[in-house]
């Protein structure tokens, strides 16, 4: 089972959607049951045979085997320390950018850790962690008729855990996944993500990254 920290906000609902949508079974945690619930209730209605749960953090840590932490940077922490002990030995997917939004557009924030992951693992020392889906709309996400075009780079320190992931990602139909190497790559992902939001801007659109060549 697929469980989502913090799976109520966009990133959060279209990749839970996304999976529902190639077969996988879910749980939609948040820290607001209610919101939970109806955030799987969405997704349930786009994909009726869905196997979808709802229930707080804690309940989506403890029943999941793989989680994806979909939450604002700043809740990170907070978050994770609430958590750690329920996702020890678990894949644990960090999809989280640090960004900062201004008037004059979007900027990485400089993370002591390195990245945003790197941070997580610091956090999490027994769980697996594995660095990835940065760099995708959680607007084209959520449009389950729309293909999503775009690569998915992977990173971790743990090669069968990042295996996994990418064995996920390329369950989603228009994604393809490729191997970014260890965690400490994580932090040029999370920096990209700031790069294309701001061509978002320019361009009013949705950009996303591939890679060619390989």
């Amino acid at each position: 089972m697929l469980g989502f920290i913090g799976g109520t906000g966009p990133e959060g609902r279209g990749l839970a959607l996304r999976f529902a949508l190639a077969g996988e079974s879910l749980i939609v945690g948040s820290r607001d049951a209610t919101r939970a619930q109806e955030a799987a209730d969405e997704i349930a209605a786009s994909v009726p045979d869905a196997s979808i749960q709802a229930g707080l953090n804690h309940e989506a840590a403890e029943r999941a085997d793989t989680l994806f932490v979909t939450i604002p940077y700043s809740g990170q922490r907070s978050t994770l320390d609430s958590i750690g002990g329920e996702i020890a030995g678990k894949i644990v997917v960090i999809t989280v950018a640090p960004l900062s939004f201004g008037k004059d557009g979007v900027s990485a924030i400089a993370i002591e850790a390195g990245s945003a992951a790197a941070e997580a693992s610091e956090i999490l020392l027994d769980s697996r962690v594995v660095a990835a889906f940065q760099t995708i709309s959680a607007h084209d996400l959520l449009k389950p008729e729309k293909p999503v075009d775009s690569d998915v780079v992977v990173c971790s320190d743990d090669q069968d855990a990042k295996e996994t992931v990418m064995a996920l990602a390329d369950k989603i139909v228009g994604v393809r996944a490729v191997d970014g190497g260890g965690l400490r790559n994580a932090a040029y992902v999370e920096q990209i993500t700031a790069l294309l939001l701001n061509i978002n801007r320019i361009y009013k659109s949705h950009s996303a990254i591939k890679i060619t060549g390989i």
